[in-house]
């Protein structure tokens, strides 16, 4: 099946959450798990899955208190969210899989790579910086306003009605945005521990991104990024492990609607065979 119709939906018990998930594209394809952003759901990835389970099951989720996943007595962080998805590729019967993660689920991605380095193949990083201060300072006002007291502001928005529609208590709207709101005013970095990620990496970010053009530079730095030299005999060495995409005319909000554009380069990467060297300076 390669519609936005889900082959399977399910909840998987991890670390005292049920987590929501829902699984696109033939049952013989590489699992590929699609992680969406703050106050999101599985419909974010929606006019990418066509294309993307074609080749390999995508394994869409949604993260702790979004969409049909009922909140925990436990507060956001990236690093239990990506201790959730390390279980639930296993529960999922899988050794190991790729990761997509855009915004916030790019930071819980992150974590993932970071947390259990032994379940990520390739790793795919849409919109996420790798520390707070990678967001543009007006970006990061704006986190600030995120509270439980601005939710209701918040209510007849796209965000909200589709919160309302899946929740299973949709009157937990402001403990989410509120939540969110938190875990978005803790300050991060975590720029040494991306430094030692092994996995293929690819980075993408529109030109009018959120995430500072300086810091997605810095990033693929951290995660090998280099020139390709030309040897003495003309032909040129191994490419580095990291790739690095900068979508024109794209900013943070808007990014899932270029699917002309990230068609082309998402399976590109994820089907590439794997080089022999990580390819880090």
């Amino acid at each position: 099946m390669t519609s936005t119709t889900p082959a399977q939906t399910g909840y998987a018990p991890v670390n005292g959450l049920n987590l929501y998930y829902e699984i696109y594209g033939g049952g013989a394809g590489k699992p590929l798990v699609a992680l969406h952003g703050g106050l999101g759901m599985t419909s974010m990835y929606a006019a990418l899955l066509p294309g993307l389970s074609q080749t390999r099951q995508v394994i869409a989720v949604e993260l702790q208190g979004h969409g049909h996943t009922a909140d925990v007595d436990r507060p956001f962080s990236f690093e239990t969210m990506g201790d959730d998805i390390a279980a639930l590729i296993k529960n999922l019967g899988f050794d190991s899989a790729d990761l997509v993660g855009c915004s916030l689920g790019g930071g819980v991605a992150f974590q993932t790579a970071i947390r259990h380095p032994e379940v990520i193949n390739k790793l795919i990083i849409i919109s996420a910086p790798c520390k707070r201060d990678g967001w543009y300072p007006e970006v990061l006002t704006g986190m600030a306003a995120m509270t439980s007291e601005f939710a209701p502001m918040m209510v007849g928005s796209p965000p909200h009605a589709e919160y309302v529609s899946a929740a299973p208590r949709p009157d937990d709207w402001p403990v989410m945005v509120g939540k969110t709101g938190d875990l978005l005013r803790k300050d991060y970095d975590w720029s040494a521990d991306v430094a030692k990620i092994t996995a293929p990496s690819m980075l993408i970010f529109g030109d009018a991104d959120a995430v500072r053009l300086d810091h997605i530079v810095e990033m693929y730095r951290l995660l090998g990024g280099r020139p390709a030299i030309l040897s003495s005999d003309g032909t040129m060495e191994e490419m580095p492990r990291s790739q690095l995409a900068v979508l024109p005319g794209t900013a943070h909000y808007d990014i899932f609607s270029k699917a002309d554009l990230l068609l082309p380069i998402i399976p590109r990467f994820l089907d590439a065979p794997v080089s022999g060297s990580a390819g880090r300076s």
